[in-house]
């Protein structure tokens, strides 16, 4: 019998923090949430919570546990969630309110042995601070969901803090579509004096081809003298330790991760006991973490590269936690159990040591020279002392000859080169995470589940475009003569770029009309702060509900209404039959439609998809008349040498491939113009993948290995590693789907559960 029980949320928690707490102490998890919220009462906003079916065995184990057990710790995570898991977790195990809570920034012995000594209670004004928020986003989303599922086609949801996350990218992309770009002649030149350099045009830029070609035939033959050189020395500061945000937007810019890739990362490392907690809003830096990362400095680099820094945070609500994202050892140069952690731990290790070492020391260089009175501009930079750019970030020397004012140097070649605006960057999952926590939307738990959750609804994809390709004009003034010529350059690539879908924008648009405090940014920042003035105890929980609800109920009623929202664009009208046609939104994206309804005209309309990389607002009629004139799907490609017929089609989930009993996916394929000789290798790549056929039971070679596919959607089992699929028999695929392990829908925060909760699931009390 174990003297103490010490209750956490994840597996792989509990195993590091009982690595460190010895023989007397029993560390178990509770998978996250064991209850759920389901019912919430408008009027008194009492909630009713449900055991999680899945948490039933855990529950048991635990109740047990705390039989035999002389002491109970509760030691989930220490933000508002998991002050919540530990007030359920007293709920339901039956403890005493005076039951030991503890909380720690990072799984290391000392820090362990530290919160031990200094036990609390549950803080309940935090747990109603999540409750409510859970609230909220339950009445939100309950309906909000509703009214947009009724009003808007091809609508699924919509939520709290999601939808003004989706006004941003859409208002963006809105942007974009406005944006008028226009183009001047951006002139540099070649010069040589001891070494070859270049300088650019400073004077007015031309605006046309007729300007630039004259500004380029004046200097062909100029003598061009320097007339100023100017030398100052420069600092570049080193950065700021990482909050969550900051590590979301630094790991998408510099490592291409998803914030929900960062965040399982991240937690990973954590339970690992590598890192400090990593859901944080705090820039401070413990003393004991200061004075390791000084002693490794000064013995790595030289007590020149030291500069020892604190840290204050700017945002007055950050509660999430009380020190920054840091490794939990500053001499573990490398760390983590697969690559995206080994990556991700880097980059905090190298971030954090950079936080105290010293600014970088550049020395910048301006030499201003002119011919025939044109002003042209160089500027160079060397870097004279790293300091933090030793273990973070890039120093790239642009260094320039040793010149001196009334130098002559010789004019190599002018280059006048067509340059267009650039309209709005869209954003990336990093950059929205960014713009989200300066307008203060969202907490650091919740960015991630936000980025997830409007790309899941199908309002929000990720650009796959590499761009469109322009031709532009080049104007050269070299060897005596001037030459004009045109090159290529890609513009407008979206790849990897957060691009609203057209019932992403027909959401945005219709919550903007309808709901303007849900999509309204300084109306969702207040309800951040009024959750944090419910955390300090400064607000009642149900007073901030009631303010909230009542005019939110009163707006729901009113959008009920509403017409519904189709957004539908009359392009013109068909030149063989007349009949309009439009450009319109349904359940499943974009389409043309040729005539109008079948109500109204008599007869059926024709359609047809929308162009690729085509919206409602941009597709013209002669781009609908060429879809429109696409052949009619499901389309016959002809046969398979084993006689099956080939046949492409188009259906929810995208272009896809029907042979026989066999339905595969094509996604780089266009149903209206693949050939047979396209379809053929995906018809046997399909075949080649199948180990085994039993009608209702198949062994399928997939990506990540051999798997077992039985009756149903979603039930699949893993052949194990140890185990020849080509020797499974039909009974003993039939033993491994019935035993297969039972899985979670699993949100960003690793370990907390998100299964749903059946209706036989026992009530509990309310709260």
């Amino acid at each position: 019998m174990s003297k103490n029980l010490v209750i956490v949320e994840s597996p792989a928690k509990a195993h590091t923090i009982e690595k460190y707490l010895g023989s007397d102490f029993k560390v178990l998890a509770s998978v996250g949430h064991i209850r759920k919220d389901t019912k919430v009462d408008k009027s008194t906003f009492d909630v009713t919570y449900e055991i999680d079916p899945e948490h039933k065995d855990i529950i048991n184990e635990l109740k047990k546990e705390v039989k035999t057990a002389n002491k109970i710790w509760l030691a989930t995570d220490e933000d508002r969630e998991g002050e919540s898991i530990s007030w359920h977790l007293l709920e339901v195990l039956k403890l005493p309110k005076t039951t030991a809570r503890i909380t720690f920034h990072e799984i290391t012995k000392p820090a362990l042995e530290e919160a031990i000594k200094n036990p609390r209670t549950v803080d309940m004004d935090m747990v109603a601070s999540q409750q409510a928020r859970q609230t909220l986003d339950m009445l939100v989303g309950y309906d909000l969901s509703d009214m947009v599922r009724k009003k808007v086609p091809g609508a699924i949801s919509a939520g709290r803090v999601q939808s003004p996350a989706l006004r941003l990218v859409v208002e963006r992309e809105k942007e974009i579509e406005k944006f008028d770009s226009k183009f001047n002649f951006k002139v540099t030149g070649k010069f040589k004096k001891s070494a070859e350099f270049e300088a650019t045009y400073d004077g007015n830029a031309p605006e046309t081809e007729e300007a630039a070609t004259k500004l380029l035939e004046k200097l062909l033959d100029a003598d061009f003298v320097v007339t100023d050189v100017a030398d100052e020395e420069g600092i570049k500061s080193s950065p700021v330790p990482f909050t969550t945000a900051a590590l979301q937007i630094e790991a998408n810019a510099k490592l291409g991760f998803s914030s929900r890739t960062t965040m399982a990362a991240a937690q990973g490392l954590y339970q690992s006991g590598l890192i400090t907690y990593h859901r944080t809003d705090s820039l401070n830096l413990s003393r004991q973490a200061v004075a390791e990362m000084a002693n490794y400095i000064e013995k790595s680099f030289g007590k020149e590269y030291l500069k020892v820094r604190s840290f204050k945070t700017k945002d007055a609500s950050a509660q999430e936690a009380h020190e920054a994202i840091r490794p939990t050892s500053v001499a573990r140069t490398a760390a983590g159990k697969n690559e995206y952690e080994k990556k991700l731990y880097q980059l905090i290790w190298a971030r954090t040591l950079a936080t105290q070492m010293a600014s970088a020391k550049v020395a910048k260089t301006t030499i201003t020279l002119e011919g025939k009175k044109e002003p042209f501009v160089a500027k160079g930079e060397v870097v004279i002392f790293d300091g933090f750019l030793r273990v973070y970030g890039k120093a790239r020397d642009l260094e320039l000859p040793k010149l001196s004012k009334g130098d002559k140097v010789a004019n190599l070649g002018l280059y006048a080169r067509q340059n267009y605006s650039k309209a709005p960057a869209r954003y990336t999952e990093g950059s929205l995470v960014k713009k989200l926590e300066e307008l203060g939307i969202g907490r650091p738990s919740t960015y991630a589940s936000i980025m997830t959750a409007i790309q899941a609804r199908g309002y929000v994809v990720k650009g796959e475009s590499e761009g469109s390709s322009r031709t532009i004009v080049e104007i050269r003034a070299e060897n005596g003569k001037v030459q004009r010529e045109t090159v290529s350059e890609k513009y407008g690539a979206n790849k990897g770029k957060l691009v609203p879908t057209p019932i992403g924008e027909l959401v945005a648009d219709f919550l903007v009309d309808n709901f303007k405090n849900i999509v309204d940014y300084k109306f969702t920042a207040n309800i951040e702060k009024d959750l944090d003035l419910v955390a300090e105890a400064k607000l009642e929980r149900v007073k901030m509900l009631k303010d909230f609800y009542g005019p939110f109920r009163d707006t729901v009623l009113v959008a009920q209404g509403v017409e519904r929202y189709n957004n539908a664009k009359l392009l013109g009208h068909d030149p063989e039959t007349g009949k309009p046609i439009y450009a319109k939104v349904g359940k499943n994206g974009g389409f043309i439609q040729l005539g109008d309804n079948e109500k109204e005209a008599g007869e059926k309309p024709r359609f047809a998809p929308l162009p690729k990389r085509k919206s409602v607002k941009t597709v013209t009629l002669e781009q609908a008349l060429k879809q429109l004139a696409l052949p009619s799907l499901p389309r016959i490609l002809g046969k398979a040498k084993d006689g099956n017929e080939i046949i492409a089609a188009n259906g929810p989930f995208g272009p896809y491939l029907k042979a026989g009993k066999y339905n595969i996916p094509m996604k780089d394929y266009d149903p209206y113009t693949v050939t047979l000789e396209e379809a053929l290798p995906l018809y046997e790549a399909k075949i080649n993948s199948i180990i085994a056929d039993w009608e209702d039971i198949m062994i399928i070679n997939g990506a990540y290995g051999p798997y077992i596919k039985g009756p149903g959607r979603r039930n699949n089992v893993k052949v194990p590693s140890d185990v020849d699929p080509k020797k499974i028999t039909r009974e003993q695929a039939e033993e491994m789907l019935k035993n297969k392990p039972k899985t979670t829908r699993r949100g960003v925060r690793g370990g907390r559960s998100k299964t749903r909760a059946k209706k036989s699931a026992k009530v509990s009390k309310k709260s």
